[in-house]
């Protein structure tokens, strides 16, 4: 029985094998717990199993593709059909999963900043290999002085060795999506730079992309009545924009800014 995509759902299902192949071959992942988001109709799912994974589940939202899959894999996979905003990762696995997804492009960043950024302690995973629209992966990727450094850079970056493996164009896809995808690949950093709490970053990130072409001098005036002694103590050129200062530096006016609030 064929299922036709649902447009509310994001839904692109990947059915290039070749491509399907590189995904699975990313990680080594025999006799490992492994997570799957958005499986659709089970292509990747099936490669997986063929790697012979410890346990394998599936995160499906759509109840029809939720029962077609009960029906394709049976007893080889645990299924869970809920809104992957709404699970609870932690509870899903005792042990570290490796997770894969075509993550839905309306909600992929919500995901990805809910898995990185909100936690401020231990990972449920132990890497991800996700897929975004590449103006996503894009941005998310981005270095220091270029126009598609931003907030998702920083914040995603702060605890994350990211790499980017390849771009996948539109013909792997039914229905074909009009833009291209890239898949990236995300390992938890084992030490990182500490701050208190991971929403102060949120926040400061913010308040500085906000304005991302005035001069750094405005966003530290909002934040520190303070500014010019905290950008002394920093060596800040006021004169700067957002994409000019590295994470570190934005980490360090959280600190500072923590030092403030405490």
């Amino acid at each position: 029985m064929l299922i036709k995509p649902k447009k509310s759902l994001g839904q692109n299902f990947l059915i290039d094998k070749n491509i399907i192949s590189k995904i699975v071959s990313v990680s080594e992942i025999e006799n490992k717990d492994v997570l799957e988001i958005g499986p659709g109709t089970g292509n990747l799912t099936k490669s997986i199993l063929k790697k012979k994974p410890n346990n394998l589940f599936l995160v499906e939202k759509d109840k029809r593709l939720f029962d077609q899959l009960q029906i394709k894999f049976n007893e080889n996979v645990k299924m869970i059909n809920q809104d992957i905003l709404k699970v609870n990762e932690k509870s899903i696995s005792k042990k570290k999963l490796i997770v894969f997804g075509n993550l839905p492009y309306n909600i992929s960043t919500e995901i990805i900043c809910n898995w990185v950024i909100k936690l401020d302690k231990d990972f449920w995973f132990s890497e991800l290999i996700l897929m975004f629209q590449k103006e996503v992966a894009d941005r998310i990727i981005s270095q220091i002085n270029t126009s598609n450094y931003g907030r998702l850079s920083v914040l995603l970056n702060w605890k994350m060795k990211i790499n980017k493996l390849f771009d996948i164009g539109p013909n792997c896809f039914f229905p074909k999506p009009k833009v291209d995808s890239s898949v990236l690949h995300f390992i938890p950093k084992k030490s990182y730079f500490p701050i208190k709490k991971s929403k102060n970053l949120e926040m400061i990130t913010r308040v500085f992309f906000n304005h991302r072409r005035k001069m750094i001098k405005n966003p530290l005036k909002q934040l520190f009545i303070n500014f010019e002694e905290i950008s002394n103590k920093l060596k800040l050129d006021l004169k700067l924009r957002p994409q000019n200062l590295s994470l570190e530096t934005y980490c360090k006016i959280v600190r500072e800014y923590e030092n403030l609030v405490s």
